[in-house]
């Protein structure tokens, strides 16, 4: 790590506030190595605890318990980090929403400074899938998400995009450039940039790479110029993820045409379902079209 930000810094210019985030998993950490981090300038870290049940970790086939968490997490304080994220999963097999309730729980009296709340999503062909699984019903997987907002609201954490929750001030800024549309640079193995509407991913071929990593072109893979209707696209529903939605101006800017002009007829049709709400020259999901979200973003693939 030490070597890479050196190379860094010989190529980039940052700035004095840059957000510079690691993830770790539970239990691969010590403090020697997180003092490392801090020292060269990471100053988030995200830890993927997913749940604060031995069992559960277990059945998700993670390799750490709670306990070894609870230590790194304790050590990365040690280390000076005080922007820590956690990452937690619901609608895991067997739980119950008394055993999220128990992991949200665990969790707050850490104070950490962002959670990541995600929902499981069992993909096609994965082992998961091959698995006669116990999964929570849909009624009670919602409920765990209005619990985890409730909970993570009352002791001062903004939900500011649909699975995100931060502190004042703890918004995480690398999420909140994908979901905006920044520009952004993947460096590495199979790594994925946009950059001025070009979408493009480095091989995932370990020989390839090191062959050709000295010419940054002919190792991008899967290059595609993105057209004004799927920027657009992706500016509604990646926009609406975030609690704030979409700012009229800034789509007015962006695109030289209005948001109601595009999308007019989806617009009053959600709102009508009381599913968006307009308000201050922003477009937001309601609490209703956040739990129905995926079938408001359909609405917006022209």
């Amino acid at each position: 790590m030490e070597e890479i930000m050196e190379a860094l810094a010989e190529v980039f210019s940052f700035e004095p506030d840059s957000e510079m985030s690691i993830e770790a998993n539970p239990g691969t950490v010590n403090l020697e190595k997180l003092k490392t981090y801090e020292k060269i300038g990471l100053n988030r870290i995200s830890f993927g605890l997913q749940s604060a049940h031995n069992e559960e970790l277990k059945a998700l086939g993670r390799i750490h318990t709670w306990e070894e968490f609870l230590e790194s997490y304790d050590l990365a304080r040690q280390a000076g980090f005080d922007n820590i994220n956690v990452d937690l999963m619901s609608g895991i097999p067997d739980q119950t929403l008394a055993s999220w309730q128990k992991t949200l729980s665990r969790v707050l009296e850490l104070a950490p400074e962002h959670v990541s709340a995600y929902s499981l999503i069992v993909e096609e062909g994965t082992p998961f899938a091959q698995r006669k699984l116990n999964l929570p019903e849909e009624e009670e997987e919602r409920r765990m998400y209005e619990m985890t907002a409730e909970m993570l609201g009352s002791q001062g954490y903004r939900q500011y995009e649909i699975s995100n929750y931060a502190l004042p001030q703890r918004e995480c800024a690398h999420n909140m450039g994908y979901w905006m549309r920044d520009d952004y640079l993947g460096l590495g193995l199979g790594a994925a940039s946009l950059f001025d509407s070009q979408r493009w991913n480095n091989t995932d071929s370990m020989e390839e790479y090191l062959e050709k990593s000295e010419r940054p072109e002919e190792i991008q893979v899967c290059r595609e110029k993105l057209s004004v209707r799927e920027q657009m696209e992706e500016t509604m529903f990646l926009g609406l993820r975030m609690t704030e939605g979409i700012d009229r101006e800034r789509f007015q800017e962006e695109f030289g045409i209005s948001v109601e002009e595009v999308y007019g007829d989806a617009l009053r049709r959600l709102e009508g379902l009381g599913l968006l709400q307009a308000d201050r020259g922003r477009i937001y999901l309601t609490r209703k079209g956040i739990s129905l979200s995926n079938q408001v973003f359909v609405e917006f693939l022209l």
